[in-house]
């Protein structure tokens, strides 16, 4: 990748506001991530994934137990064991609801079905509903609305139902 191609992912980003940003194509594995006044602003060389031949820069950011200014900020809630647990497939912004004024697709205690819509995970002004893979209980809300999610990172703790399995 070279600098223009840099510059042109930095002006979008400022265009649409965004403060995060992940970016691979062709071996190329890039996250850029808004500097705060207290962070550093170098670019640090990540080893590439297994399957990439190609080096990944990201922009470093604070430990994950402390927010910017040392303040200790709290840890990402941890799944409880005994529930299945919906990760988000992709990075985006979490939205419990398809619009601002519409009611949530699920609440905690909410029964659902393999299927069924629980959130909308924005990326780059696409929508991605996000389903239920097993049939239970909605235990867990690991997300606020209009909070930023990484990939991997919990969104639901299902109480499964007995006998419900996974949709592969």
């Amino acid at each position: 990748m070279d600098l223009s191609e840099m510059e042109h992912l930095l002006a979008f980003m400022e265009q649409h506001g965004l403060e995060e940003f992940e970016y691979e194509k062709a071996g190329t594995h890039i996250r850029l991530k808004k500097a705060t006044a207290h962070a550093a602003t170098a670019f640090r060389h990540v080893p590439p994934m297994e399957s990439i031949a190609a080096p990944a820069i990201a922009v470093p950011h604070p430990p994950p137990s402390f927010q910017a200014g040392g303040r200790e900020r709290h840890a990402e809630p941890a799944p409880a064991d005994d529930l299945h647990t919906i990760k988000s497939p992709i990075v985006g912004t979490f939205y419990t609801a398809p619009s601002p004024d519409a009611a949530p697709f699920v609440t905690v205690g909410a029964k659902v079905e393999p299927g069924q819509v629980l959130c909308i995970i924005e990326a780059m002004k696409l929508m991605n509903e996000i389903e239920a893979d097993v049939a239970g209980e909605v235990a867990r809300i690991f997300v606020e609305n209009g909070s930023p999610v990484e990939y991997g990172q919990a969104l639901f703790g299902i109480r499964a139902r007995t006998g419900s399995t996974a949709k592969k």
